[in-house]
């Protein structure tokens, strides 16, 4: 395993980052304990996941990932410190109107919950799932402030925040000296760049953030299960999927994957290891946060870690894909 540092602090986190989103979801708790077993044998201490994981499952009240995590750290007795632990917060988690939200009353609430589930005292890192226009940044910033002195959270990140979102909660913080969001957790792969690159990479950049992106495959598009001309498999994702339908049905999606296939071909590597490996040899890059509902999906996963593209094959897959948005 390779290590990064998180952004501008002085933590150090695998280069790959196992999500959570899977568990008690398409994959059981027994499957994902071998994941976690297999990831942290593999030399990865990084973990990111959410309250609201799965609540979208059948029957599922949301936090069931934490609560894995948390049986899987103490029936395995490792060392917490040893362990990397992301976890968000923002969504809604009852019926009531404030059980949502990143106001003052959610956030102290929802960590403590978080803390419960997970079975720890702390959490490495803990992240806005997503913007609430609703509350003041100053009231998210100093109650984040308050937890991260109290020791209950490490340092704090964003996710899905829109780049002038995100300056004006790092001028907040600069403002009131208040705990600084060190990371941004962005939506971005090689299908979907544009949203990130026009102007959030430049601001990661210039303040040093930690980039975690999330659905690093595409939805599993850039695993090269789906290729133009050929019908969508019964029970994937992309059945009910337009994204991925839109990306299997488009002469451009076919002619990454094909590149992506080339480049990997030369180092004997999968179009899923190579697509990783393009956000790998991302200047600005952490770690991609990359899911499993099985073992060999994990096993193709890790396959990525150490690989890195040339600046020609990067080149060759940037000129492919700078239409996407």
């Amino acid at each position: 395993m390779h290590y990064r540092k998180l952004g501008e602090t002085g933590l150090k986190v695998s280069e790959l980052c196992l999500g959570t989103m899977t568990f008690q979801w398409t994959c059981d708790e027994v499957t994902s304990f071998a994941i976690l077993d297999a990831f942290r044998a593999a030399g990865g201490n990084f973990i990111d996941t959410a309250d609201v994981y799965s609540r979208w499952a059948p029957n599922n009240p949301g936090g069931t990932a934490e609560t894995v995590m948390g049986k899987w750290q103490r029936a395995n007795r490792i060392p917490r410190e040893q362990m990397i632990y992301a976890t968000k917060g923002r969504a809604q988690m009852g019926d009531d109107p404030n059980a949502q939200g990143a106001s003052r009353v959610h956030l102290v609430s929802a960590i403590e919950d978080s803390l419960r589930r997970l079975q720890t005292d702390y959490i490495d890192l803990y992240q806005i799932h997503w913007p609430d226009y609703d509350t003041p940044l100053d009231e998210t910033l100093r109650t984040l402030d308050d937890l991260t002195r109290a020791g209950k959270i490490r340092y704090i990140g964003a996710s899905n925040f829109p780049a002038w979102y995100l300056t004006k909660s790092l001028w907040v913080s600069d403002l009131r000296k208040l705990v600084r969001f060190e990371s941004i957790q962005p939506h971005y792969n090689l299908m979907h760049r544009a949203e990130f690159e026009r102007e959030t990479m430049h601001l990661v950049q210039d303040q040093k953030l930690a980039v975690i992106p999330y659905s690093p495959l595409a939805g599993g598009y850039l695993s090269g299960k789906y290729r133009k001309g050929q019908a969508i498999p019964k029970g994937t994702r992309g059945e009910n999927n337009t994204r991925i339908q839109n990306y299997a049905e488009s002469a451009h999606g076919e002619a990454t994957l094909t590149k992506l296939e080339d480049i990997g071909r030369e180092h004997g590597k999968t179009i899923a290891q190579t697509a990783l490996a393009w956000l790998l040899s991302r200047p600005y890059m952490t770690a991609p946060i990359v899911g499993a509902s099985a073992l060999s999906q994990l096993d193709e996963a890790l396959g990525a870690v150490g690989y890195r593209l040339s600046t020609e094959e990067n080149v060759q897959l940037d000129s492919l894909t700078s239409w996407t948005n």
